[in-house]
């Protein structure tokens, strides 16, 4: 997180929950039109950037979204101006930006107030994130290449360790243990602030994992026992206000193994929601909450085993019809037919039975207002039946594509017929 010089920020030498750290006083420097929106009305509305001297408001970077809040002004008549702070940002320039739907006048002082709740969340996730990603090092050797905190859920990207191919449960419910020992210990979490060759001093001696490309003072945030990190976000006072870390699932990405976790109110809401889903799905199941893992997976071997059995007696019927179509038209060069409430891979294998008897074949099936159709081409026909239904279908506004033995395409159900009868006569009926 990159360290700016134009407003001073109050929210690096104060914790969550320091109420200094969430109200403050300032003077405003800068004011400009950002945009001009519409509300669900369609009334024009206009969104506003504000700069202070000093604001406790951080803004979105590294991984971590803005706070919000309220700046108010008090003018001399004694009337007060309060706008709601949507959204902060940090220019290139390294100024910080309150955007708001109301002007403030250059030059006022206004009192702002940064959303309690909202930075506590935002701080036990960050700081919980350190403290993960200091483990999964200590423990796995896994080094953290990014981080990101949503509404909802936090996650960071790992790379493994070399030769390590994968993260098992057991390596996951083991950093998650030695996380929350961590918290349960309330290790003290204290920002400090150093000159680039102290930084550098402490990288060389293995206390810094990494440091940030820029030169000046740098912030290094130290979790008593547990890490040195470089860093401009938010954090709470110690482990213990973390409030606990829950490691809720893992995926591979592209850059290595996304780890999603949660800490404080939202790990108890997540484990009270999953708590309550398990109860739902037992209940949907009729079996006892513990039970559910064997019953899904019973099910889903039965589905399995359900589908080769509806394929072998697909299979057995396209037969069956193939040869009853056969014998029923054996004066006919291409045999037809339309068949109800079946799809197009029912079709498809009917005329593949029907070419490997010999014949040409085109059949429609209907489902709904929903049609299809397939052809199939005799044996040994220089005929090309993927680009016969592609001409008939194309005329006809539908779509179908295939190879030059066998082909299908969807349309609707009121045009099966027709394109039945159009692609026989293509093919030769």
């Amino acid at each position: 997180m990159a360290v700016g010089s134009v407003a001073e920020r109050l929210y690096y030498d104060a914790c969550a929950g320091d109420a200094g750290g969430l109200e403050f006083r300032a003077l405003v420097t800068d004011v400009r039109l950002d945009s001009h929106t519409k509300n669900e009305a369609g009334e024009k509305e206009q969104l506003w950037q504000v700069a202070l001297d000093r604001t406790a408001f951080y803004p979105e970077g590294g991984g971590q979204p803005w706070d919000t809040g309220v700046l108010v002004a008090t003018a001399r008549s004694g009337a007060v101006l309060e706008v709601a702070v949507e959204r902060v940002e940090e220019d290139e320039a390294g100024e910080v930006w309150h955007f708001v739907r109301k002007p403030l006048p250059q030059g006022a002082e206004v009192a702002g107030r940064v959303d309690a709740d909202r930075r506590m969340d935002h701080a036990q996730q960050h700081t919980g994130q350190h403290l993960l990603s200091a483990v999964f090092l200590s423990e796995l050797g896994a080094k953290t290449v990014s981080f990101h905190l949503g509404a909802d859920s936090a996650t960071i990207d790992l790379a493994l360790r070399e030769g390590a191919e994968r993260l098992s449960e057991v390596e996951l419910r083991r950093v998650e243990t030695a996380a929350n020992r961590l918290i349960y210990e309330d290790r003290a979490v204290r920002p400090g602030w150093f000159s680039r060759e102290e930084a550098e001093a402490m990288l060389a001696r293995g206390e810094l994992y990494k440091l940030p490309e820029r030169s000046g003072r740098m912030r290094v945030v130290e979790m008593a026992g547990v890490e040195f990190n470089a860093c401009g976000g938010t954090h709470v006072r110690s482990t213990g206000a973390i409030g606990g870390l829950l490691v809720r699932r893992v995926e591979k990405v592209k850059q290595g193994w996304r780890v999603e976790f949660c800490c404080g109110l939202r790990a108890v809401r997540a484990a009270g929601q999953d708590f309550a889903t398990l109860g739902q799905a037992a209940g949907v199941l009729s079996v006892g909450a513990v039970d559910v893992p064997a019953r899904v997976a019973a099910l889903i071997e039965e589905g399995k085993a359900a589908a080769k059995e509806r394929k072998a007696l697909v299979e057995e019927l396209a037969q069956a019809e193939a040869v009853a179509l056969v014998g029923a038209e054996a004066e006919r060069a291409v045999v037809t037919a339309v068949f109800a409430g079946k799809d197009v891979e029912f079709a498809k294998r009917v005329v593949a039975k029907v070419a490997g008897l010999g014949r040409a074949a085109v059949v429609g099936v209907t489902s709904g207002a929903d049609g299809a159709v397939a052809a199939a081409r005799r044996p040994g026909s220089a005929l090309d039946a993927g680009k016969a239904l592609r001409e008939v279908l194309s005329a006809a506004g539908a779509r179908g594509g295939g190879s030059a033995e066998i082909a299908q395409g969807v349309c609707r159900g009121e045009q099966v017929e027709a394109l039945v009868a159009q692609l026989s006569q293509a093919l030769g009926g």
